[in-house]
């Protein structure tokens, strides 16, 4: 991913002392909490290479529970986080893996309730920006940094043009679109990154749209 200015060099303004290992780490966590949509009940963590060392020392288990929590990179409450997602109720639980990643800075995010569960993986790749590599076992490119649409379909044509055209008719404009499937004639992932949030009657849309299963976003 290219840096746009000297800033995603630096780092955003963050509560930690590493822009990597804190701040990307928030953005993860908080990009889960938002495909999920709630707040879990329970979340399991696992950390690989640089994070599995050193996670402890460099706040990203705290980070990584703060953006669980909705807290943004520079929202002091991720100080305490781990104890407010204690007296909320929340069952956290740390994993530190030795299996080798792509990239050294990443972490699997498990987390759920009574009635769901998702499994996402991401990577934080410097500067406080993250990427989503994979969700659900959908493999996927997502940055985080932007709006986006992330729709479960049945593999079917006319699916995506469902999808597009409800955005066109709110004058939502697509930045990025990816499309993948775990095989043909099954369920797919589109992940669109839009201009703007999206709000909830948009979704709504969506959901009904033919052969749509399941709607998430993130927002900024």
């Amino acid at each position: 991913m290219k840096y746009r200015s000297v800033f995603d060099i630096i780092g955003p303004v963050m509560i930690g002392p590493s822009s990597s290992h804190t701040a990307g780490a928030a953005r993860i966590g908080r990009a889960a909490r938002h495909l999920f949509g709630r707040e879990p009940k329970y979340a399991h963590v696992y950390f690989y290479g640089s994070f599995a060392e050193t996670y402890k020392g460099h706040g990203t288990d705290v980070a990584i529970i703060g953006g669980l929590l909705d807290y943004d990179t520079d929202d002091t409450r991720i100080r305490s986080s781990l104890e407010t997602a204690s007296n909320r109720g929340i069952d956290v639980n740390f994993y530190e893996e030795a299996a080798q990643t792509d990239h050294p800075n990443t972490a699997r995010i498990v987390i759920g309730d009574d009635d769901r569960e998702i499994e996402l993986v991401g990577i934080s790749i410097g500067g406080g920006k993250v990427e989503i590599t994979e969700l659900d076992g959908f493999e996927l490119r997502l940055s985080g940094s932007h709006p986006a649409i992330l729709l479960i379909h049945n593999d079917r044509y006319g699916a995506i043009a469902s999808a597009t055209t409800i955005l066109a008719s709110h004058e939502i404009n697509i930045g990025r679109m990816e499309v993948s499937r775990k095989a043909q004639g099954e369920q797919a992932l589109m992940v669109i990154e839009v201009d703007q949030n999206i709000e909830d009657y948009v979704l709504n849309e969506l959901e009904r749209a033919d052969h749509i299963t399941q709607v998430a976003r993130i927002s900024d």
